[in-house]
């Protein structure tokens, strides 16, 4: 789903705000980030879920730094930020950053934020090379042909334009309710009904 010259989906680069009545524990009041809706589906990230392990645990697990090493990087570096990214494939690793850090395999999602999933930016970050902003994502959030569209229409989901601040700001506690009062919604407000007409 995430190609280099794909077209952009109309909910690439939006938020998903999940609505009170939202019964997947695994979405339950969790803001994503997409970064690729088409046709076949869709994928993105919970931004405001945290992950136990660090960015030290990761760089020790994958073997690119021994203890040593990883006692001795930056503070800012050994707590490069990592976030539970969505129940699929929830071992996997994506980093989710600012323009300024491309490789070959990083993919733009928006104009000013790409998406890389190889080891290449891990190693950059660990050598104080890697993007200005970023996230590590373990696991995404993804939806078949059809199904985010569907889960949208049953008032599972709020959509609205993503703030980078927000994606990779790190108070995660009051994102949920951070994003509904940027969209001038207060959570009091909502129902977890849907009209029709």
């Amino acid at each position: 789903m995430l190609r280099h010259n794909r077209e952009r989906g109309f909910l690439d680069g939006q938020f998903l705000v999940a609505m009170p009545g939202m019964l997947d524990k695994n979405f339950e009041r969790t803001v994503v980030y997409i970064c690729a809706h088409s046709d076949d589906g869709a994928m993105g990230f919970v931004i405001n879920r945290p992950q136990p392990l660090s960015f030290s645990d990761v760089l020790l697990h994958l073997q690119l730094l021994d203890e040593g090493e990883v006692i001795r990087l930056p503070g800012d570096t050994r707590d490069f930020p990592i976030r539970s990214g969505g129940p699929v494939e929830s071992g996997r690793g994506f980093v989710l950053h600012s323009d300024d850090y491309m490789s070959e395999s990083s993919i733009p999602v928006s104009d000013d934020i790409c998406l890389t999933a190889t080891l290449d930016i891990v190693r950059a970050i660990s050598r104080g090379r890697g993007p200005r902003r970023g996230l590590m994502m373990l696991g995404y959030a993804g939806w078949g042909a059809g199904q985010l569209e569907g889960e949208i229409g049953a008032n599972g989901w709020l959509t609205c334009p993503a703030e980078e601040d927000m994606i990779f700001d790190m108070r995660l506690e009051d994102k949920y309710d951070r994003v509904l009062a940027h969209m001038g919604i207060s959570p009091a407000m909502l129902s977890s009904e849907a009209g029709h007409a």
